[in-house]
């Protein structure tokens, strides 16, 4: 029976984050991966979406040269472009690697076979066992699929992320961040993109106002959206859906599911006497414990937020560290980018908390016009009482980048008057903030 302080089952973000920082803190980590390290986000998920977003928007900005004098015809050479995605991953993989030189790491299969005893099942050699002060459970989580007929004709984002040749057409299921991010992407590589979304607009989770402006923007670049649409059935190469009461269809060359995420959980839980939630390992939300003192639950697996960011906070959280857990930016990585942290208005609406709102767009901002990104917005949410930020959501060029300056702000309990009060350099993007901040009074 191997020892250790802490074992880990799962090297995702959460996972490797946390082995790493306790391992330099001097305690003895183990961490379990049957697979690649890295997790979904690395080698499956946020960063090769990203290297093929980066690329979209490389072409997109070839394409709209002549706006500045420089001509080119750009073209898509997709097997090159998947190649540069698989070097950002091993570059950042190689990385991963070098982080774990105080950590054991075991390649394997991790289940419970007791309250703190995990069994590693290793390829070609005997099973391990262990035990440690604290176990980590951070599993992760898989695509998720809509329990229809033929749900097996549709590729999962793994299987989207496999593919070496673009086809002509696409039909995406599922108007969330996944399904929105890969129909950025691949409408801008040229192919014709529809997506199916069962709510009334997409992003549910966003702001409407900033949901419904990104969506006329896609619209505009040439995507087709199905809004209100039940799917019911999926046949190769077509799409059933219901919308108002009638069956459609639509047809395409790949169709794609992207419906979510669902936790991947150890075996042996039951063993360990770590309880669920539905489908999703219960925890404390403060601590992240789990029913049976001393295992721990963090990320996809908890389903608390389904962030790589989340996971590796939770961790922090875990190891003991000050985290504001309650103050965590999203993004989707569309072409504009969206960017939210705290409530959004419906939220605040539906608790009813008294709230006041304040917009900037971008057609006033000069460095936004001056890279020919016009379209995008900036929306603060505050209390009327103390000026305190409850929710902030922005569309626009690197909204990624300047929501980070509106969670500082949350986390550390400053209003809105701390963004007016602050000198912005000009001309850039974040004035955006500053002209929306300067009209609370």
């Amino acid at each position: 029976m191997q020892q250790f302080d802490y074992l880990i089952i799962g090297a995702g973000p959460g996972g490797y984050e946390t082995a790493a920082a306790a391992a330099a803190n001097g305690a003895s980590v183990a961490l379990v991966e049957r697979d690649k390290l890295g997790g979904t986000c690395l080698n499956r998920g946020c960063i090769p979406t990203k290297a093929m977003a980066h690329a979209a928007d490389i072409l997109r900005e070839a394409r709209e040269g002549a706006l500045y004098g420089i001509n080119a015809e750009p073209n898509v050479d997709f097997a090159r472009l998947c190649q540069r995605r698989e070097e950002v991953v091993g570059q950042l993989r190689e990385g991963i690697e070098a982080l774990m030189g105080r950590v054991t790491v075991i390649r394997g299969e991790a289940r419970f076979v007791g309250a703190k005893e995990v069994e590693i099942e290793v390829a070609d050699a005997e099973a391990i066992r262990a035990t440690a002060d604290k176990i980590i459970i951070a599993t992760g989580s898989a695509p998720a699929a809509l329990p229809i007929p033929g749900a097996e004709n549709a590729m999962s984002s793994d299987q989207l992320l496999a593919m070496t040749e673009l086809p002509e057409s696409m039909v995406i299921i599922g108007g969330g961040v996944i399904g929105m991010e890969f129909a950025s992407i691949f409408a801008t590589l040229g192919v014709k993109v529809t997506v199916v979304e069962y709510c009334k607009e997409i992003l549910p989770q966003f702001d409407k106002d900033i949901a419904k402006r990104l969506r006329t923007q896609l619209a505009a670049a040439g995507i087709d959206f199905l809004l209100g649409a039940a799917v019911t059935a999926i046949e190769p190469g077509r799409v059933v859906y219901e919308l108002k009461g009638k069956q459609e269809s639509v047809e395409a060359e790949k169709i794609v599911m992207a419906v979510g995420r669902r936790p991947v959980l150890p075996e042996g839980l039951d063993l360990a006497g770590v309880e669920l939630d539905r489908k999703a390992i219960r925890v404390d939300r403060t601590t992240m414990e789990t029913s049976s003192s001393g295992v721990y639950a963090i990320g996809d697996v908890n389903a608390i937020c389904m962030l790589a960011h989340a996971a590796s906070a939770q961790g922090r959280r875990v190891l003991g560290e000050e985290v504001n857990l309650d103050v965590i930016p999203s993004v989707v990585f569309t072409h504009p980018e969206l960017a939210m942290v705290g409530a959004s208005e419906q939220q605040l609406k539906d608790a009813e908390v008294e709230y006041k709102s304040v917009k900037s767009l971008f057609r006033g901002n000069g460095k936004a016009v001056s890279m020919n990104e016009t379209s995008g917005m900036v929306k603060l949410l505050y209390s009327p009482a103390d000026g305190q930020i409850l929710g902030c959501a922005i569309m626009g060029p690197h909204a990624a980048d300047m929501i980070e300056e509106v969670a500082v702000a949350m986390t550390n309990c400053l209003p809105v008057a701390a963004i007016a009060q602050t000198i912005h350099p000009h001309p850039t993007l974040c004035e955006a903030l500053l002209t929306a901040a300067m009209q609370v009074r």
